[in-house]
């Protein structure tokens, strides 16, 4: 059997890429510099192939180490799925689960499924990780992460994907300008730039325009937000319009301010909300289980 090499040594590889600095990525695995840079350089001498291009302030990897890097990542990836494949044989809803989410349901989610979690299955550790769309698809497709809660439909990259609910949209208005307003509104009346919207990395954004049926871009204020409360804050300041997915209005984000929410044109406009996970993984059951507590909170109205 060929000498094959070490997990340790693989990882320190990954922490280099990930990191560019030999320092960080010493730190990121609780190692010395040294003890990092000999394990991949006994790496580079097993493989017969050099690695990283090294002078005396600065490295880079080679066309063969960018390769070995993303095959050493499936490699750490699946023998994690394999050691959870035998640690959780009849008991699925047992061990960690690293969970990630995006922050305009992170908020008014994650919570009440941990307390739930909690209660259910007293075994069951969820480590959570907040974070835009496109950030959690690549930790989920490095292996950081296991499983996802998203607003879909979104690419996933050949992931698994399952419809937990769904969350309604409400449109938001200052009181003083809601009597003035027909349900469902017609964006029409609206003033030019008078709709606040997330910035494009939050996929609410483009899910409320979708289902909202926001097809004037005039209509649209030029400055984007970077969460749902400072949304509520500049409709609370009378300056214009937004949209406000259910979960956050039954959370209570609207307390506090003299704000009421409307019903915007289309039938019922919502944002599916589903689970994400690699097709490799082997804790389908798990991953079902989580999903049904999330499908019940959301029914919860």
């Amino acid at each position: 059997m060929k000498n094959l090499p070490s997990l340790k040594n693989l990882h320190y590889l990954i922490h280099l890429h990930r990191e560019q600095n030999f320092n960080r990525a010493a730190k990121a695995c609780f190692v010395s510099q040294s003890t990092l840079s000999t394990g991949i350089q006994n790496l580079e001498e097993l493989l017969g192939q050099q690695l990283i291009e090294r002078d005396n302030k600065s490295f880079m990897f080679t066309a063969t180490g960018e390769e070995v890097v993303a095959r050493a990542q499936q490699v750490l990836t699946d023998v994690t799925d394999l050691v959870d494949l035998v640690q959780q044989q009849g008991e699925p809803m047992t061990g960690e689960v690293r969970l990630g989410c995006i922050p305009t349901i992170a908020p008014f989610l994650l919570g009440r499924l941990v307390s739930q979690c909690q209660q259910k299955y007293p075994d069951l550790n969820l480590q959570i990780k907040e974070d835009t769309t496109e950030q959690l698809l690549l930790a989920l497709g490095e292996g950081k992460l296991d499983l996802l809660i998203l607003a879909l439909p979104v690419e996933t990259h050949g992931f698994h994907t399952k419809k937990v609910g769904i969350d309604p949209f409400k449109m938001i208005v200052h009181k003083q300008y809601a009597e003035g307003l027909k349900e469902p509104v017609d964006y029409r009346s609206l003033p030019e730039n008078s709709i606040f919207l997330l910035q494009q990395e939050h996929c609410i954004t483009g899910h409320a325009i979708s289902a909202c049926k926001l097809q004037d871009n005039r209509k649209v204020h030029p400055f984007s937000a970077t969460s749902l409360h400072t949304l509520v804050q500049m409709v609370n300041c009378k300056l214009g319009a937004t949209f406000l997915p259910q979960m956050a209005i039954d959370s209570g984000i609207l307390q506090g301010t003299e704000l009421e929410a409307l019903n915007p044109p289309g039938e019922t406009p919502y944002r599916d909300i589903g689970i994400v996970w690699r097709q490799t993984s082997s804790r389908l059951q798990t991953f079902i289980g989580i999903g049904q507590e999330v499908e019940a909170l959301l029914e919860i109205r």
